[in-house]
């Protein structure tokens, strides 16, 4: 069940984001500290393996995952500053919560679900655990705080108000478009060795592009030939395709292997 945050309001679903990897026990206690709260929620787990201590791949995957979950709080753990003085926060949307650190991994999801219409700091003692460490705030902060939203305790009750200007966001990636070129930063590569661009199709209609053209594909010094297609096998097996990935984003793909590996685990493309 969800609804307004003015309201008692309870949900049925937790979406957990992290980069704690399942070789250790790490997201189990977190599962184990939200079961112990709130034991009728289930808890659907969206990743555990984002590269440790990339906020932009854990702000991406959750933002392109959201709108496809049902109504849940949404927490989400990629926290290199962990034990320092960023602040832990819950952040209000329409028909959900996002719960995390404030240093931009839930805002991208947070537009995706319509934009944040409040946010709190979670400093609230009753809704941590008795013990915090300095070096798991997932399981001591975080999944508590969690689980209390999703048995509907406000919003307000875990902690002060907070300015939502000043939350923190992730620095705008750059596409620059000119007639017969394209440059993008990367937003991210999958296991698949696709990596997607800040870059939308508009841009290589504007940029001049069609389907089928033959294209220069140039990251740092490497440079590859693609086509402009709507599939990966619009190329024969081991050739770079030029696409718009299922996010809606371009992306270089390579038909039966990876882009990744052939442009060198690029940070930015240029295309011609």
């Amino acid at each position: 069940m969800a609804g307004r945050h003015t309201e008692r309001v309870w949900f049925d679903c937790i979406s957990f984001t992290t980069d704690y990897g399942l070789d250790d026990g790490f997201v189990a206690a977190c599962h184990g500290v939200m079961a112990k709260i709130a034991p009728h929620v289930r808890v659907l787990d969206v990743t555990h393996t984002v590269t440790p201590g990339d906020v932009r791949k854990a702000a991406t995957t959750l933002a392109q995952t959201v709108a496809y979950l049902p109504p849940a709080v949404h927490l989400a753990v990629v926290d290199p500053g962990v034990g320092t003085a960023r602040r832990a926060i819950a952040v209000v949307v329409d028909d959900g919560l996002l719960v995390g650190p404030d240093n931009g991994v839930l805002l991208p999801a947070a537009e995706t679900l319509g934009g944040v219409r409040e946010a709190y700091e979670l400093s609230t003692p009753e809704y941590r655990l008795a013990t915090v460490s300095s070096t798991f705030h997932g399981r001591d902060i975080f999944a508590p705080a969690a689980a209390h939203l999703a048995t509907g305790v406000a919003p307000s009750k875990l902690g002060q108000a907070l300015d939502i200007r000043a939350l923190k966001r992730l620095p705008s990636l750059e596409v620059v478009v000119a007639q017969g070129k394209l440059v993008s930063e990367v937003v991210a590569t999958d296991r698949f060795g696709n990596v997607q661009l800040a870059a939308r199709p508009a841009d290589l209609t504007k940029a001049g592009f069609h389907d089928g053209d033959r294209l220069a594909i140039r990251a740092g010094t490497i440079e590859k030939i693609a086509y402009l297609g709507d599939t990966f096998a619009d190329v024969p097996d081991g050739d770079p395709v030029v696409i718009t990935d299922s996010a809606g984003h371009v992306a270089i793909a390579v038909n039966g292997g990876s882009a990744t590996k052939l442009l060198g685990d690029p940070k930015k493309i240029t295309i011609s």
